[in-house]
C-alpha cells in the first residue's frame, strides 16, 4: 500500500508539472522545522511537530488566548529558487476543518512574513494557493505594501490564529511549486 502511495504522490508531480520544494517521509528529520507559539509574546499556546506512521508531518496542539496569546506555527528556512513560471505553491494536506495560514518570507529574518490564508476540509486535498497573493504581514497587522513579488524563498510556515481557544491537528504529506 504504501509504494502504491508513493507512486501516485511520484505521478501527480510529473502530471501536473509541479515541482516539489518539501516531502514528509518516514526518514524526515522533524527538527529541521522550528515551533515558534506565542510563547514570544507572553502566551501559552503549545504545539508540536512529529512523524505519523505513514511519515506525513503532524502539526498539532492548543492554542490559548491567555496571557495575550492565540497563535501556534511551525517554520522551515529553506532557500527555494523561482522560476518565473512557477505561479502557485500547492500544498498536499490534511486538516481538522480549521482555517490556517501558510507564510513566505524573502529574507529569513525580515520582519514581515507574506501570508495566505486557507480553510481545510478534513479530508486529504490539494490546496493551490497564488504567489502573487500572498500579502504582507507583521505582528498580524496587514501592510501597505506590494503583495509577494521576489525571486526566491528563504522560509516556509504553517500558522493557526483563528481568535479562539482550540485544539488543531494538521497532517502535511508535501509542498510544491507549480
Amino acid at each position: 500500500m504504501k509504494f502504491i502511495l508513493l507512486f501516485m504522490t511520484l505521478s501527480l508531480f510529473v502530471q501536473t508539472n509541479t515541482n516539489e520544494i518539501y516531502k514528509f517521509t518516514t526518514l524526515t528529520k522533524v527538527n529541521e522545522w522550528r515551533i515558534v507559539n506565542d510563547g514570544v509574546m507572553g502566551g501559552i499556546s503549545k504545539s508540536s511537530l512529529i512523524l505519523n506512521d505513514l511519515g506525513n508531518g503532524q502539526f498539532m496542539g492548543h492554542v490559548s488566548l491567555a496571557n495575550n496569546g492565540g497563535f501556534a506555527s511551525i517554520q522551515l528556512n529553506k532557500t527555494i529558487k523561482l522560476a518565473d513560471e512557477k505561479k502557485f505553491i500547492l500544498l498536499r494536506i490534511k486538516g481538522d476543518g480549521k482555517a490556517y495560514e501558510f507564510r513566505l518570507k524573502s529574507r529569513i529574518y525580515g520582519q514581515e512574513s507574506y501570508v495566505y490564508p486557507f480553510m481545510t476540509t478534513g479530508e486529504w486535498e490539494i490546496i493551490k494557493l497564488p504567489i502573487s497573493e500572498f500579502y504582507p504581514q507583521i505582528f498580524g497587522r496587514k501592510l501597505n505594501r506590494p503583495n509577494f513579488n521576489f525571486k526566491s524563498i528563504e522560509q516556509l510556515s504553517f500558522l493557526i490564529a483563528n481568535k479562539q481557544e482550540e485544539d488543531f491537528r494538521l497532517l502535511i504529506d508535501w509542498i510544491g511549486l507549480e
